[in-house]
């Protein structure tokens, strides 16, 4: 054997389990099959604007563990995640607090608020809700879905919400105070100098082979190491022997602007269904880029997912649930592979889960 570990993927899993088992001197190699590191929080400096190349990635967490882990490599600013949705030529706070309901009907008190939502859901009278929309309007009434919800998710899935099943939407965050935070954590931001850096500082002295398919040179690689960490597609790995699980895929449209300001927002999501893309990023407003006669924009199209296209999400349904627990039972069995990170787990983590399920394989492996 010539490495200890062969890392499958060189995103934020495979990079913190590759620094982590170099630190306590295990050789590792680390092979990715796109041209550059970093996975999906990937960004490029281009006209000294940090383009997330895989959609904004906004950090965020109140596990106090994982900020300080993540800020060993590299220093954050203090953005706040504060999106605007347009419907139509409305413009709209998110999440839906006290500004967007004074948008909507003119409230200004969290009372008469609640009082506008409870009519509306009263007036819809959905006791037991049998799809998505029925369920949304059970929730928030028949305004907010129709201007914030239902085109946005519509989009998102690529089925109209009278198709899609009532427990996708569990639960709307509406909150009944003036503050457009979108997220509730203890600490956010975004790394100045963007997220290829922390990737680059974690796989120092490491051997990373880029434009490498693992499965395409399964021969030659699986024996070359003791252990794999795969944090590709788990059902993939196993040449999908129980059946593909399903996933959802997303297209990027990206251009430079000769100006230096475009829509005044990181990030303006686009809720109605007849715009075919549900946000468009704005990547300066990030940092907080003045100054600059150049902006650059990318519109963000959701897409249905099939071999060819990269795997973005997985549609935790009860269908590929099951099938995923096959495929786990599988891999529980196999004592040299560990698999990680949304595909390898098949699940939708957030980058500082993502972090804490890493940190967590480590100790229980090293």
């Amino acid at each position: 054997m010539k490495y200890d570990y062969l890392i499958v993927g060189s995103g934020l899993f495979g990079a913190i389990f590759a620094y982590e088992a170099n630190k306590r001197g295990k050789k590792c190699l680390v092979v990715e099959k796109r041209s550059h590191i970093g996975g999906n929080i990937y960004t490029e400096n281009v006209e000294d604007i940090n383009v997330h190349k895989y959609g904004a990635h906004i950090f965020h967490t109140s596990n106090k563990k994982v900020w300080e882990y993540i800020n060993q490599f590299a220093e954050f600013n203090r953005y706040t995640n504060s999106p605007v949705a347009r419907y139509k030529d409305e413009l709209y706070n998110m999440p839906f607090n006290m500004n967007t309901f004074n948008k909507l009907w003119g409230v200004i008190t969290p009372d008469e608020a609640k009082t506008k939502i409870e009519e509306e859901k009263k007036e819809a009278g959905i006791t037991e809700p049998k799809n998505l929309e029925e369920q949304a309007i059970s929730l928030v009434g028949k305004t907010i879905y129709e201007k914030l919800v239902k085109g946005y998710t519509e989009k998102q899935w690529g089925q109209r919400a009278t198709e899609l099943p009532s427990f996708i939407i569990k639960r709307l965050p509406v909150r009944f105070i003036y503050d457009n935070n979108y997220f509730n954590d203890d600490y956010q931001g975004i790394p100045i100098g963007g997220y290829t850096q922390i990737i680059e500082k974690m796989l120092e002295g490491i051997e990373v082979r880029l434009n490498t398919d693992y499965l395409e040179h399964k021969d030659e690689l699986e024996n070359i190491a003791d252990k794999i960490v795969y944090t590709g597609q788990i059902d993939k790995y196993y040449d999908y022997c129980f059946g593909e699980l399903e996933y959802r895929s997303l297209r990027f449209e990206t251009e430079e602007l000769d100006k230096d300001n475009y829509q005044g927002n990181a990030v303006v999501n686009y809720t109605e269904y007849e715009v075919p893309y549900t946000r468009i990023i704005e990547h300066k407003h990030f940092e907080k880029i003045i100054n600059h006669e150049k902006t650059i924009v990318t519109k963000e199209y959701p897409d249905k997912w099939d071999k060819t296209k990269e795997p973005y999400y997985p549609i935790n349904n009860d269908k590929n649930n099951q099938l995923y627990a096959k495929y786990k039972e599988l891999a529980d069995k196999d004592d040299k592979v560990i698999f990680g990170g949304r595909l390898g787990q098949y699940k939708y983590f957030d980058m500082d889960k993502v972090i804490d399920e890493a940190l967590k394989v480590v100790d229980n492996e090293l």
